[in-house]
């Protein structure tokens, strides 16, 4: 091949070019080693797309190798397909992962976070698995802001009209403001779908002469360099870059998911991939290193929306709504005619071929050859463990006494002001633009601690969350880390659940900066400690760096996805009080932590201290407390006491859409602790139980024998929240009133 370009018109391929297609010097003269010339200019895009950090992982997949990735339930190792796999019994299986589109969104808002919904949707039906489910978690800068309007908006509105025409309800999700978020929002997807054991499909290419086709929609210049664009920091000039951000039609998605799940249970298909970043080139090139093989590529063949496209536009488009699929030999016009009947285009393009090379031509020239497995993660793209180093920050916020915070006079007014704040307040503005209940399998949305999604094929029930509190990981990265999935898996357990695994989307900022690195080590650190002991292996996920902006870096911010399963759905527990005289019981102990919570963030305007101390026997404890309890039927109520405290808790159990009800409580027996400590504090591994008086004792039975400190504070009673000896007294009406604060601005 001609070390000049393939084509014409073509830039002249150098070094300068390769640095500005976000490659570093050393990564061009490795390029050019393993191809013994110059790369075409077609080539140099699939290398820089490829060993992108959005596509490789190099700065993070040795941090990732240490995760626990391993568990009896699970079917494919962590990365090994598009999914994570998860055996829940009764011959099903759930596949589920989350992912970030967070440079897009913070670029066009609504196609951002629109192409998010649609690349996750894909990453689950390619495994076979029908999507019964969405999450989200979503950060934003300050609420007042109208900036930060615009961006929650379409962000919002972009995942609701996605959702809802291509028919997956979204159950779930978390919102979060802080100043830190302001000019690059975060925006996590993620999706879970079921499939029948044995019957999912895998992203592999092998078998020489099988035919690979193109199926979906056409291809366009629409989202070129997206993976690239995801692997640089938010600048003034993104704003340049809306190109980048790829353009969906969630009603052709619909057509492909119908037409892929038929074809895949047709036999007929080898292996199948969504064409997510990267396009064509990251589908070839897996799919190609997966089966130890490689691809004859035609780009004459691809349907194209636009005119006169250039093979590095071909390669890299990001267009949507695509798959690339390998076909058995022979079966070719079954699987077209599969695709024709959902009027999508089915075009084959190539061939597998049995050597590690993908050759791709263009107008009778051969643009690119290069091998396969050069491309990928685990193959020839580079690895690599940068510098770290302890952010000086942490030895000033770690320094923080809270001692001498002066004590508010009026405590009705800090819960309602901690009920009102953009972070703490209800989301339902948010959640009342999505369709919870497209497909009737959803139970519980905004009265649970994590979503309920009833499985038509079986007995059995999915409990689904999506959690981090990223000051906390901000204060303590490893701790914070712990903390995520501690909370994350708290959450599923009080509606019942048993917590089985997660998929978790790491979102973080320059890696190349020592201090960011840190972050990120640490936090993975506390993620992989938790995990083991609360045996919920990580299926996979994604990795986000370069999240700052000319102003800041984000908070570390590593999301968890955590799925429980629900052996018998007539045991599901929701969060709010139910009846009159029930009695309220407080599981765990509190200790008046206010490093880094909401009380001292918004009442003081401090972010300081350190994050909460957490035991994780101490929790899986506590798990294992709740559980007994709601399996034998004892149970009316359970809700987590994370942000806000044991006060906020135990106004939320109030809020019911419904039916609210108060509840008088006395906690001058727990502690020593001043009022406000005690109500604010955001100690770890305790939550709030109600149950019919009579079953007070044997829930407190069940406490004792698994050591976790549980005491009878009080019982559902009147239309007001009180709390004796620390002056509190709201009625429900002015404590929902508070709670609604971000539905009543954004519908102002």
């Amino acid at each position: 091949m001609e070390s000049t370009t393939a084509t014409k018109k073509e830039p002249i391929v150098s070094l300068e070019l390769a640095l500005q297609h976000g490659l570093t010097e050393e990564e061009y003269e490795r390029i050019v080693k393993l191809l013994e010339r110059t790369p075409t200019y077609t080539e140099l895009g699939i290398y820089s797309v490829m060993w992108s950090e959005h596509c490789s992982y190099k700065n993070s997949i040795a941090v990732l190798k240490t995760l626990p990735c391993t568990g009896s339930r699970l079917l494919v190792s962590a990365g090994e397909e598009n999914a994570g796999l998860v055996d829940i019994g009764d011959g099903l299986a759930v596949a589920f992962k989350i992912e970030s589109h967070n440079h897009p969104s913070a670029v066009e808002p609504y196609q951002g976070a629109a192409t998010g919904v649609g690349g996750i949707m894909r990453d689950i039906f390619t495994m076979g698995a029908r999507p019964i489910a969405a999450l989200n978690s979503l950060r934003f800068g300050n609420l007042s802001n109208d900036k930060t309007k615009y961006l929650f908006k379409g962000v919002v509105k972009g995942i609701g009209d996605y959702g809802n025409s291509f028919g997956v309800p979204t159950v779930a999700g978390e919102v979060y403001f802080d100043p830190c978020y302001q000019e690059n929002p975060l925006v996590n997807a993620m999706a879970v779908g079921i499939v029948k054991r044995g019957e999912w499909a895998s992203a592999v290419a092998k078998g020489g002469g099988n035919p690979v086709m193109i199926v979906g929609s056409s291809t366009g210049r629409d989202g070129i360099h997206g993976a690239t664009f995801a692997s640089e920091e938010i600048s003034e000039e993104s704003e340049a870059k809306r190109p980048s951000v790829q353009v969906g039609d969630p009603f052709t998605e619909k057509l492909l998911l119908e037409a892929s799940l038929e074809a895949i249970r047709s036999g007929y298909l080898v292996g199948i991939q969504d064409m997510g970043a990267a396009g064509i080139t990251c589908s070839t090139s897996e799919m190609s290193a997966k089966g130890k093989s490689g691809m004859r590529i035609d780009l004459d063949k691809v349907p194209a929306r636009e005119e006169n496209m250039t093979a590095y536009e071909l390669m890299l488009s990001e267009s949507q709504e695509r798959m690339l699929v390998v076909v058995k030999k022979g079966f070719e016009e079954q699987i077209k005619s599969i695709f024709e009947k959902w009027d999508l285009h089915a075009e084959i393009i190539g061939e597998v071929i049995d050597q590690d090379r993908l050759l791709i031509s263009y107008r009778d020239e051969l643009v690119a050859d290069v091998p396969a497995d050069s491309l990928v993660l685990g193959g020839g793209a580079p690895v690599y463990i940068r510098e770290s180093r302890e952010p000086k920050y942490l030895s000033e916020t770690r320094a923080f006494n809270p001692s001498p915070l002066p004590l508010p006079n009026n405590m009705n007014e800090v819960l309602l002001k901690l009920l009102s704040s953009p972070s703490l307040a209800s989301k339902r503005w948010v959640y009342e633009q999505y369709d919870s209940m497209v497909r009737t399998n959803n139970l519980a949305l905004s009265s649970s601690d994590a979503a309920v999604v009833v499985l038509k094929e079986s007995s059995k029930a999915l409990a689904l969350k999506t959690d981090c509190n990223s000051r906390y990981v901000y204060l303590n990265p490893r701790r914070g880390g712990m903390i995520a999935v501690a909370e994350a898996a708290r959450n599923v357990v009080c509606v019942g659940a048993t917590p089985v695994a997660i998929t978790n989307c790491l979102n973080f900022g320059n890696p190349y900066k020592p201090e960011v690195y840190w972050q990120f080590k640490e936090a993975v650190a506390g993620i992989g400690e938790a995990c083991r002991v609360f045996d919920t292996p990580v299926t996979g996920g994604n990795v986000s760096f370069y999240n700052e902006s000319p102003v800041a870096s984000v908070y570390p911010t590593p999301v968890i996805g955590m799925l429980g399963v629900i052996d018998d759905v007539s045991r599901v527990v929701t969060s709010t009080f139910k009846n009159e005289g029930d009695a309220i019981i407080l599981l765990g102990e509190c200790h008046g932590h206010v490093g880094g919570t909401e009380y001292l963030s918004i009442i003081h305007g401090i972010v300081a201290g350190d994050a909460p101390a957490i035991d994780l026997d101490r929790e899986k404890r506590l798990h294992a407390t709740v559980l007994s309890a709601a399996r034998e039927g004892l149970v009316k109520s359970a809700h987590d006491c994370s942000e806000g405290g044991l006060a906020l808790a135990l106004a939320e159990c109030c809020i019911d859409e419904y039916k609210p009800l108060g509840a008088n409580v006395s906690l001058e027996h727990l502690s020593n602790l001043r009022d406000d400590f005690l109500l604010f504090g955001e100690d770890q591994s305790r939550a709030i139980v109600s149950c019919n008086e009579r079953n007070a004792e044997r829930i407190l039975e069940i406490a004792s024998a698994n050591d976790i400190e549980a005491v009878v504070i009080g019982e559902v009673k009147g239309d007001r929240l009180k709390i004796q000896s620390q002056r509190v007294e709201v009625r429900v009406t002015d404590l929902r009133r508070a709670h609604d604060a971000i539905t009543t601005k954004m519908k102002a």
